[in-house]
């Protein structure tokens, strides 16, 4: 007996001993999935932050080597180059500051009508000082209608002329810290400096020489918040950081969070990025308690359940399609929905196409789901090839795809649909897989205030046309002949 009860406390503590290990282990693969998770969203903010603040710097480049071909240009010239800068997710101003010395600044106030101004701190009643070169704001343009300061000396300005004088010597675009906006507002300037076409600028002397004047830009800190806010789901935390000091989102330090570098011109900033939906520790703590006897392999089956939950919910959350590759359904819907919001915004219209294999049944039932899911990707291949990258592609579920084609009329959407019917049409599948077609049915959305369900419908609608009509087919939406019941497929 004695021996039995030192065998079977040995196998009560083995156990225990067992449970706790086991929870240690689980725990730190969930610590470390949810880090990678983590991790992952803070890159995927970056990277949308940072791609709409270097598409507005490139374009801000070309506007400078605009300025640069023209050498002396209008107020007219100039508008038409700021309003291809300002775009509701990137610039929120724009403007041209021109050098001018000691010499030509009678010549310019004559000109132009007004005088140089300086900031209050930097002369008299805002009357600029004798100085050998002023870095005047000659043009400017915003998004929105605000009165722009004309005739200031940047180059006078505390907060940016070491920032002026940085892009002029550097030749790169310079951004400043975080600062009021002279449109209002607080955001970032940024520097592009322009030459005398033809003069040489391998030197900072041959710069300085060289200098003309600058193209401006100015971000607002919202908009490039909104960019990076826009990929997370709405329960994470955002901070941006510049130096060290929070200019958006909670102050202080945020606990268990990804940070990632963004690099704005030749600034860095850090995002970071607080999920909370951390992995629970007190299941694995409870087994740790409870890990005696034989309960504790009741614990370990009840951990190995609840694990499991994680990783489906962890599968739930993700955003693309385990067979295909393409987004899923929850991906697509979010994308659908800026899509429209975009259009409403921008006032254009854009389609939904909704595809449906013919047949597929016959397919699933002759070769099993196997085949089915092997025909469901050499689908999603073709569909890939003919795409745009700013198209939406998804797969809805079963034989079900979807595209949205942004900035389209309906005559190009159906152009789009017949090429992709045609595209699987004409595929040849590999060895063993039928030959398959599609039906598609399309739905244009643009400035109305359609909802998402409804274009899904109309979309769905004529997809029925289509399969009313034989099959093989691209149909548009039409009200008055859309069918009440779907066919099978």
């Amino acid at each position: 007996m004695r021996l039995r009860f030192w065998i079977g406390l040995a196998a009560v503590l083995a156990v225990a001993v067992g449970s706790v290990i086991g929870s240690l282990i689980v725990h730190s693969n969930d610590r470390s999935g949810f880090e990678r998770m983590q991790h992952d969203e803070a890159i995927r903010a970056a990277h949308q932050a940072e791609s709409v603040a270097r598409l507005s710097i490139g374009q801000l480049s070309s506007a400078a080597a605009f300025y640069q071909a023209e050498g002396k240009f209008s107020e007219h010239e100039f508008n038409i180059v700021a309003g291809s800068l300002l775009r509701p997710e990137g610039l929120a101003a724009t403007a041209f500051i021109q050098r001018v010395s000691q010499a030509e600044r009678p010549r310019f106030e004559r000109e132009h009508g007004y005088p140089i101004t300086e900031p209050m701190a930097a002369g008299p009643r805002g009357v600029a000082g004798k100085r050998p070169v002023y870095y005047v704001l000659l043009y400017a343009a915003t998004r929105q209608h605000v009165v722009t300061p004309v005739g200031y000396d940047v180059g006078a300005d505390p907060e940016r002329a070491s920032y002026l004088r940085r892009a002029r010597d550097s030749g790169k675009p310079a951004a400043t810290p975080v600062i009021p906006l002279l449109i209002g507002g607080v955001g970032l300037n940024v520097y592009r400096p322009v030459y005398r076409d033809g003069a040489p600028t391998k030197t900072v002397a041959q710069r300085r020489a060289a200098l003309i004047g600058f193209a401006a830009g100015a971000f607002r800190i919202g908009d490039l918040a909104s960019a990076a806010i826009s990929t997370v789901p709405a329960t994470v935390k955002v901070q941006l950081k510049v130096d060290g000091h929070s200019v958006l989102g909670p102050q202080g330090a945020l606990s268990d969070a990804a940070s990632v570098p963004i690099q704005i011109a030749d600034r860095t900033w850090l995002l970071v990025v607080s999920d909370p939906r951390k992995p629970d520790v007190s299941l694995p703590i409870l087994m740790a308690i409870m890990g005696v006897s034989l309960a504790a392999l009741l614990a370990a089956l009840i951990l190995i359940w609840s694990r499991n939950e994680r990783m489906q919910e962890l599968r739930r959350l993700a955003h693309q399609d385990s067979l295909t590759g393409l987004k899923n359904r929850r991906r697509f819907d979010e994308d659908f929905s800026t899509e429209m919001a975009r259009c409403r915004r921008e006032k254009h219209t854009s389609a939904l196409l909704l595809l449906d294999l013919d047949n597929f049944k016959y397919v699933n039932d002759s070769l099993g789901h196997a085949g089915g899911d092997r025909t469901i990707e050499e689908v999603a291949g073709v569909l890939r090839s003919r795409i745009r990258e700013t198209d939406v592609l998804a797969r809805l579920g079963g034989d079900e795809f979807a595209i949205v084609l942004p900035r389209c009329d309906v005559k190009e959407a159906k152009a789009v649909a017949e090429t992709i019917a045609s595209a699987i049409r004409d595929h040849i599948p590999e060895e063993g897989l039928p030959p398959i077609t599609a039906s598609i049915g399309i739905a244009m959305f643009g400035e109305t205030g359609t909802s998402l369900d409804a274009v899904r419908t109309e979309a769905d609608s004529a997809l029925y046309a289509a399969k009313d009509a034989g099959r093989d087919a691209v149909r548009v939406f039409e009200p008055d002949t859309a069918p009440a019941v779907r066919p099978g497929s």
